[in-house]
């Protein structure tokens, strides 16, 4: 059975995702819907009415759909999958 999180440990991951969804929504170079979707997956990570794992794996839902869409560039479908693998270990 994997460790539980500390509080810190969860809000640093939370932190490190959010940094690099905010270079998704802040590039002109990607899709303005896929910035969108960026910029929600980031509304909901700091969502406190919400438990940490939920608000991972609602973000992670998100971001899956905007990696799978073929209009996103290589170098951002990157960076998804880079925020996605950061989020996954959260648990409740």
């Amino acid at each position: 059975m994997p460790r539980k999180m500390k509080k810190e440990e969860i809000d640093q991951k939370i932190e490190e995702a959010t940094q690099i969804l905010r270079e998704i929504a802040g590039n002109r170079q990607i899709p303005r819907n896929i910035r969108r979707a960026a910029e929600e997956a980031i509304t909901i990570l700091h969502d406190e009415s919400l438990t940490p794992a939920v608000r991972a794996a609602n973000s992670i839902s998100i971001m899956e759909n905007m990696a799978y869409d073929p209009n996103m560039p290589v170098f951002a479908r990157m960076w998804v999958w880079k925020a996605v693998s950061i989020l996954e270990p959260i648990r409740d």
